[in-house]
């Protein structure tokens, strides 16, 4: 077959047909197909770059992630076992960042002494194989404690009682209609609170928070936490109160 603009229009719309992936994802696999091409290109197979003139360009995705309130409202809730304890699992996300491949691969071993001499999370993501440490904070910590003497999990030598991320889903719906949440609650998107609310919305410096992310590189963050505008406005409320102090309250009337 000829591998020409033609083949690429049809194999994106197969992708997004057949295969029913979204947008986003299509233009994934179209920029890995496009990097094979291009060595073909280089090394003569390929008279010329079939993808010339093509446009790849990705949609902005709206990610959701819970507020200071809905963390609160949600961690004081009384819930029966089952969801109580989706809730935990769900809870220590947001507090750490891990995503749900991870939580659930969590090994008791994994939690180490760091440097500081108080409890990290020591783990390589599932996704890119990079490794995340996470000092782990007073919800994170009351929440491994609490399971503790889990005997699932001291029969399984992991961390939390983790359930299929399908399951995890469906209870956290119930949770979010308890609670009174209307956003569409999946169990990623603890990972994204981690990132706005908890982290960067407190002044957590965004490598800090790529680091503790295990992202490869600080694109990745950026595009997770798009900095709240609340913390924007602090941020210039501070400097604009400096300012003013340096200026020692000098008569701006005359600018």
């Amino acid at each position: 077959g000829k591998l020409d603009h033609e083949f690429i229009t049809e194999y994106e719309f197969w992708l997004k047909s057949a295969r029913n992936c979204s947008h986003n994802t299509t233009m994934k696999y179209l920029a890995n197909f496009k990097k094979v091409v291009l060595i073909c290109v280089k090394n003569g197979w390929l008279q010329r770059d079939p993808f010339f003139g093509y446009k790849m360009t990705k949609k902005p995705v709206i990610r959701e992630f819970l507020s200071e309130p809905e963390l609160k409202l949600m961690a004081e809730k009384q819930f029966g076992k089952r969801l109580q304890q989706v809730r935990d699992i769900f809870l220590f996300c947001c507090y750490s960042g891990l995503a749900y491949a991870d939580v659930y691969k969590l090994k008791r071993s994994e939690i180490r002494i760091g440097i500081d001499g108080k409890k990290w999370i020591f783990t390589s993501r599932k996704k890119t194989e990079t490794l995340s440490r996470i000092p782990l904070l007073p919800v994170s910590l009351a929440i491994l404690e609490k399971y503790a003497d889990h005997a699932e999990c001291i029969i399984t030598d992991r961390l939390l009682p983790v359930l299929t991320n399908q399951k995890m889903n469906s209870y956290l719906k119930e949770i979010a209609d308890v609670c009174g949440i209307t956003k569409e609650l999946t169990f990623h998107i603890a990972r994204h609170t981690f990132a706005t609310t908890v982290t960067l919305n407190n002044g957590v410096p965004i490598e800090t928070v790529s680091k503790m992310l295990g992202h490869t590189n600080l694109k990745t963050t950026q595009h997770y936490a798009k900095l709240l505008d609340t913390r924007v406005s602090e941020d210039m409320k501070c400097l604009s109160e400096k300012l003013d102090f340096k200026a020692g309250r000098q008569d701006l009337t005359s600018i």
